[in-house]
């Protein structure tokens, strides 16, 4: 079989699975729950998202993009009378938004350029409605805050969601899964693992986009 060159990642992103996909003729870059990837390169970013939330941005002008797979700290959320507990909440999802932008402006984005494409939020079970709404909020509301352009969005539903997405062109493939394969069953699970990590987690320090 041919082996086809795979482009190399940006310097921090070695972890990230990559592997060459005969389907889509091109390099695919699989981000996991809690992951986040950056590209200037013709590659395809790949995740399956339930209730999480997963934010495709890009500077349509060069090029570079990335995306994320995150979501925030429930029990954290739940106890609203505890101001600074909601406080770490959302500087949870700050931390997931504003860093992937900031790699993507230290490597040669312009904040004015940026366009997003939102998904996920779904409740994919019972249990999950109230974490996907939260979900959504935060992400809309931030979007709103920080004046970015929004460019399409699918939140939301009773479905989990295969997002491909093209930085370079900004394209995006949007599959709702009403049943899933072995290996995207996997991935809401590690989505579910990926939740219980997180929820006596707490963000130090302060993030400020450059």
């Amino acid at each position: 079989m041919m082996k086809h060159p795979m482009p190399r990642p940006i310097r921090g992103y070695e972890h990230i699975r990559r592997y060459w996909d005969h389907h889509y003729h091109s390099c695919v870059a699989k981000v996991l729950p809690g992951e986040y990837y950056v590209t200037y390169q013709d590659e395809i970013l790949i995740t399956v998202v339930g209730s999480c939330i997963t934010a495709c941005i890009r500077d349509y002008e060069v090029g570079i993009g990335g995306m994320n797979h995150f979501m925030l700290p429930t029990k954290i959320l739940e106890n609203k009378w505890r101001n600074t507990r909601v406080s770490i909440a959302n500087r949870y999802g700050n931390f997931a938004m504003e860093h992937m932008i900031n790699e993507i402006l230290k490597h040669g984005g312009m904040r004015q350029n940026l366009e997003v494409k939102l998904f996920g939020g779904g409740q994919i079970m019972s249990s999950s409605a109230k974490i996907g709404q939260q979900n959504i909020y935060f992400v809309k509301d931030y979007i709103r805050k920080e004046g970015l352009n929004l460019l399409a969005e699918d939140l939301g539903d009773i479905y989990p969601r295969k997002i491909l997405f093209s930085p370079l062109t900004g394209k995006v493939r949007v599959k709702k899964l009403q049943a899933m394969t072995a290996m995207e069953k996997t991935v809401i699970n590690q989505e579910d693992l990926y939740r219980r990590s997180i929820e006596e987690q707490s963000i130090e320090g302060d993030i400020d986009l450059w």
